[in-house]
């Protein structure tokens, strides 16, 4: 399939999600399996979902991406083989990607399937791209804290760059943050993050109904939000792609499409 100048990349957590993004007129989609995605709590497809998500998408012209993007543990590893395996076969076009073992193994085995390395992998300069080049990345999925500069200097590397214009931003930089794992024994890493940063808490670490009009009438009883607000970006894309920019990314938020 011929790729435009600009790619057009929405998540798809569900089937309802998948058809939403082709009609409204996606050029790619995302999607994770029932493992070794970032996104555990999710519907997500099993591998006939799978199989019937790549052919909807190709038959509508619309690339499909699998985010294989949670830390593995070796007793993992020969599923992630038969996983891997599967992907390829079904005719994938790419691989969302942190762990380096991950990486090191689809470049053994499913060598032919484009890697891009997550923004689990907390990519912030062209340092960091030269990192994911030299480790055999197609694309880089920039930090989502990154200025327009900062974009800039990452897209002067010659490597694919995608960034996000909608979505939520995490506590902490991505693939970074632990609060999920270290309040909850739930870590991000594998796909598990309970957003605790999206509640909101008093003084001393209680949670607390947030300060949101007309929700709370007790001014006592009122929290405050750690983590950030979602951001919207669409405005920007421009200036974006003048930066060299090639992938806009709208986030997958605990929400349907």
């Amino acid at each position: 399939m011929e790729k435009k100048t600009i790619e057009l990349l929405a998540p798809a957590g569900s089937w309802e999600a998948l058809e939403a993004a082709v009609n409204a007129g996606a050029d790619a989609v995302y999607m994770g399996g029932k493992a070794f995605g970032a996104r555990a709590y999710a519907s997500n497809f099993d591998e006939e979902e799978m199989a019937k998500a790549v052919y909807f998408a190709h038959m509508h012209h619309v690339r499909l991406y699998i985010t294989v993007n949670t830390l593995v543990d070796d007793s993992e590893l020969e599923a992630l083989s038969d996983y891997l395996l599967f992907l390829n076969n079904v005719g994938v076009d790419g691989l969302i990607v942190q762990d380096l073992g991950v990486i090191r193994l689809a470049q053994k085995i499913v060598p032919e399937l484009p890697l891009h390395a997550s923004t689990q992998m907390s990519i912030t300069n062209s340092s960091g791209v030269d990192f994911a080049m030299g480790a055999g990345m197609e694309r880089s999925v920039l930090a989502r804290e990154l200025s327009l500069k900062e974009i800039g200097a990452a897209c002067s590397r010659g490597s694919e760059i995608e960034t996000f214009i909608h979505g939520a931003l995490c506590y902490s930089y991505s693939g970074l943050c632990q609060f999920s794992a270290m309040e909850y024994g739930r870590s991000a890493n594998r796909g598990k993050c309970l957003y605790p940063c999206r509640a909101c808490f008093k003084s001393g670490g209680k949670e607390a109904p947030c300060r949101r009009k007309g929700k709370v009438k007790s001014r006592e009883s009122k929290g405050t939000q750690r983590g950030k607000t979602c951001r919207a970006l669409s405005r920007k894309a421009p200036e974006k792609r003048a930066k060299g920019s090639k992938t806009r990314r709208s986030r997958g938020n605990r929400m349907a499409a």
